[in-house]
């Protein structure tokens, strides 16, 4: 079994209070530190299967350009997913399945890309739009009871177990690989930066907050008691723990690089604004021509109903 990345952004970031302010506010942190972003999700080769976990941005996807004030910026291109995807050397029809995190537009961007894949969601967030118009669903019951400090979980293969995990979304789930004596744990935005996980500190970005808090400290206790290659979607230290096998040690941070970023560089503005919690793009276009800035201080996103202050232009 193997497992490999899929990068597809590259030289994003994170402001300390995106990152660390979801239970004690973002004005507790500094706005000026800024935690190394990317994008990527993961392909696990059974040697008999490939499976997906996670499927990326759509193609065309809006890049925008780093902004000061902003809470995130996702990065610049690498790869569109479908191109970083197959520079791996498979074709889309290997796919046999796709372990989704959650429903947000960076997991599952490109899911239809895959004719041959089950799609495994978990069942409570089966409604969800991003899922609609696929006839591949399996929704995940979770019916092989914990898998450790894990309270529900599902096995998929082999040494390949699917875990609920609700929190950031109510249907969030994390994949754990058991791989050469290592456990290999897959998660979407559970944390974004690995430096919250050290800190102990959840994001701003939950549906529910006190599942968020119970899910975190599963994970924490999980990765204390096994030897554990914590994988995630947002950060360049997920790439750096995936290639040199680095076990996750709670009580030693690992002294990475705060983000160089270049805020000079500019770019011109479409207009549009990106949700930076469940990437739902705001076009006026599609809203009667009404600018972002004329927005009402109260207006929500429309798919993941947080605030105008979670969008970044794009």
């Amino acid at each position: 079994m193997e497992i490999k990345a899929i990068q597809f952004r590259k030289d994003g970031f994170y402001s300390q209070p995106m990152v660390f302010g979801g239970e004690e506010g973002q004005e507790k942190f500094d706005k000026n530190v800024r935690y190394r972003g990317s994008l990527q999700n993961y392909l696990i080769d059974t040697g008999t299967e490939v499976i997906l976990v996670d499927t990326g941005l759509p193609a065309g996807f809006p890049e925008g350009a780093p902004d000061k004030d902003a809470p995130l910026f996702l990065g610049y291109v690498a790869d569109e997913y479908m191109d970083a995807f197959k520079k791996l050397g498979y074709k889309p029809e290997q796919v046999t399945k796709i372990l989704v995190t959650h429903k947000h537009a960076d997991h599952t961007g490109c899911l239809k890309e895959f004719p041959n894949a089950k799609i495994y969601v978990n069942e409570e967030e089966c409604g969800a739009d991003e899922f609609q118009g696929l006839d591949n669903i399996v929704p995940v019951k979770f019916t092989d009871g914990a898998y450790y400090n894990f309270p529900a979980s599902q096995k998929i293969a082999d040494g390949i177990h699917y875990i609920k995990a609700k929190g950031h979304t109510l249907g969030s789930s994390i994949i754990v690989v058991e791989l050469d004596g290592l456990f290999y744990m897959i998660q979407g935005d559970v944390t974004y930066v690995d430096e919250s996980l050290y800190a102990n500190k959840l994001s701003i970005a939950f549906e529910d907050l006190s599942a968020a808090r119970e899910t975190l400290n599963n994970v924490r206790e999980f990765v204390s008691h096994h030897p554990t290659v914590y994988l995630s979607t947002h950060t360049p230290s997920a790439l750096e723990s995936l290639e040199s096998k680095r076990v996750m040690d709670l009580a030693k941070p690992v002294d990475a690089p705060l983000a160089e970023v270049d805020f000079s560089q500019k770019k011109e503005e479409s207009g549009k604004y990106v949700c930076s919690v469940c990437g739902y793009v705001y076009d006026p276009a599609e809203h009667d021509g009404v600018p972002f800035e004329d927005l009402p201080d109260d207006w929500k996103c429309p798919r993941c109903k947080q605030g105008k202050d979670k969008y970044t232009k794009a």
